[in-house]
């Protein structure tokens, strides 16, 4: 029986997420998955035996709601390692059920009713939901094609006394650019004098080309007094279905944010946080993962070189844009869909993480697969 009452949306244009739907219309026509950002090579034995381990031992109760302090601890060392800074384990690092949970953890914490945050377009899809469940106010800057970079002018034309703020991310999920020390030298002048938050998300931290340096806002110090940063092990280590990620903040943010994370999941699961506490020892299990995704990138495009399609330059993350122009005037959506359909082969429309139409007529490739598969998905991309 239908509940009869007329139920108010508060997300009225909302429907399924574009990645649920690209990964079920291409199992049913048994179609190559190049949509969602999932690796299908093995990850690492030694952490999966990590985890059997300390499920063996009885560690499946409850964790801290912080998360352990060994990770913690584990991170601040990781952390000091790569970006010369201190977040002290006990009152600036949370565990979070993966990136996404921090995001809206974070945005649920300080955004109130008509409060304005600025989105970077294309934008991860769930940033605008996040805002607008808080009654907050998403403002779209869209970022300059072909590079997609920042335009600081448009930015800062959005910018009124209700800005709250700043979400940036970086490596770009799904475009592949990446912010550049200017940025972020930019985005700290426009934000000095202000009570605006930035909120990073760089999930795709350690996954980033051609010798670029990622620019964390953790390099920033007057940045990191504002900064609510996100990360991802699951990204990281090519364990997405592990959701598990973390916070950095300082230590007056960090305590807000707790107080929404607690109602939000409480705890992070337990054996996973030892096993990742043992396996950051080692650098060499994170440090080198761009190598290795720099080499699946190259061999992809290099396969897609008599192909149609033309590559946009991806300098992070393992997704790779391609532009159709030349083969079609559809638009994204539609040349996605007879793509999967007719050709064997998902893809992400850009289109849709925008909040206003567009059509460049680009769709988004993961290429964090096996080299078996990355073949495959050429020899289909070549036939159109």
């Amino acid at each position: 029986m239908k509940f009869q009452n007329n139920i108010s949306s508060k997300l009225p244009k909302a429907g399924t997420s574009i990645f649920a739907i690209m990964s079920q219309m291409a199992n049913e026509h048994n179609a190559l998955n190049m949509s969602q950002g999932f690796p299908d090579f093995p990850i690492s034995e030694t952490l999966i035996d990590l985890v059997h381990k300390y499920m063996k031992k009885g560690f499946n109760q409850y964790a801290p709601m912080p998360g352990i302090l060994p990770l913690r601890e584990a991170i601040a060392e990781k952390i000091y390692n790569t970006y010369k800074i201190q977040y002290h384990p006990e009152t600036e690092i949370t565990l979070t059920a993966g990136a996404t949970q921090g995001i809206f953890t974070a945005i649920s914490a300080f955004i109130k009713e008509d409060d304005e945050v600025i989105i970077l377009e294309p934008a991860y899809d769930s940033y605008v939901p996040a805002v607008k469940l808080q009654g907050g106010i998403p403002i779209s800057v869209k970022l300059k094609e072909p590079h997609y970079s920042i335009d600081w002018n448009e930015v800062t034309k959005t910018i009124t006394h209700r800005t709250k703020m700043i979400i940036i991310n970086s490596p770009h999920n799904p475009t592949g650019s990446v912010i550049k020390k200017e940025d972020l030298e930019k985005l700290e002048a426009l934000t000095r004098n202000t009570d605006i938050l930035v909120l990073s998300d760089e999930v795709y931290e350690h996954i980033i080309f051609d010798n670029k340096r990622h620019e964390s806002v953790c390099y920033y110090p007057k940045l990191c007094e504002r900064s609510i940063i996100l990360y991802s092990f699951g990204k990281t280590f090519h364990a997405t279905g592990w959701k598990t990620g973390y916070c950095l903040a300082p230590e007056n943010l960090m305590r807000e944010f707790r107080k929404a994370h607690q109602f939000v999941v409480f705890a992070c699961n337990t054996p996973i946080q030892y096993a990742l506490t043992d396996f950051l020892k080692d650098e060499n299990n994170y440090m080198h993962i761009n190598q290795m995704y720099q080499k699946k990138r190259d061999y992809f495009l290099e396969l897609i070189k008599p192909s149609r399609f033309k590559a946009v330059p991806c300098f992070g993350t393992y997704f790779q844009l391609l532009d159709y122009s030349d083969i079609s005037n559809e638009k994204e959506m539609q040349f996605a869909e007879r793509l999967t359909k007719e050709y064997g082969i998902a893809a992400i429309p850009i289109s849709v993480f925008y909040n206003k139409e567009v059509n460049n007529k680009v769709l988004r490739f993961c290429f964090a697969k096996t080299d078996e598969t990355l073949q495959k998905a050429a020899e289909k991309l070549c036939k159109i």
